[in-house]
């Protein structure tokens, strides 16, 4: 087994490691509060949260505010479970 098996390619763009990031430190993260924390655009922020809700790494609910749409993200069990798995591989590589 190698160095690099471990590191999971789901998490390898910035706004994804983001994204996981903000989920393993909170219960949940609405999307208002994901793209301010991250500096993302509406688009972008979209397209990386539907790939980890694709990888079943994170969990979408849909709600109204009043009369406000509000999308609220979570990690599940097996998203926070290869998220330590890939810091932990970071971890090793850089010989932590």
């Amino acid at each position: 087994m190698s160095l690099i098996d471990n590191i999971n390619k789901a998490f390898d763009h910035r706004i994804r490691l983001g994204i996981m990031s903000i989920l393993m430190v909170n219960d949940y993260a609405d999307f208002k509060m994901l793209k301010e924390l991250l500096g993302a655009t509406d688009g972008n922020l979209a397209s990386h949260t539907k790939a980890l809700e694709k990888e079943e790494y994170i969990k979408v609910e849909k709600s109204f505010i009043g009369r406000k749409p509000n999308t609220r993200y979570s990690a599940t069990k097996l998203g926070k479970a290869q998220f330590k798995k890939h810091i932990n591989a970071l971890e090793k590589l850089i010989g932590k």
